[in-house]
């Protein structure tokens, strides 16, 4: 069973509510340098799953392997917006 069928079956149970996928975080706002044509963009987070579990957002990632990129984002989000990211091992 994959993570999407077994947190619908949590759903479904009454175990965690408002179940998102690809739920998006921008943890820095885009920026223009003097002198640039073009502003950089934000810098994103998108969580494969988020859900309330007893009241508490849980934001979810499933990984095979963490990527170095995917280890700063997760830093980023603890250290911006104090917000946890929980692995899930593939």
């Amino acid at each position: 069973m994959n993570r999407w069928s077994h947190l619908q079956m949590l759903q479904r149970g009454g175990h965690i509510s408002d179940l998102r996928r690809q739920v998006v975080f921008e943890m820095v706002p885009s920026v223009k340098f003097a002198g640039a044509a073009r502003a950089r963009p934000a810098i994103r987070y998108i969580a494969d799953f988020v859900y309330l579990e007893k009241g508490i957002e849980v934001i979810e990632d499933v990984k095979g392997v963490e990527t170095p990129e995917f280890k700063i984002k997760r830093h980023l989000m603890k250290a911006l917006l104090g917000l946890d990211v929980t692995v899930v091992k593939k």
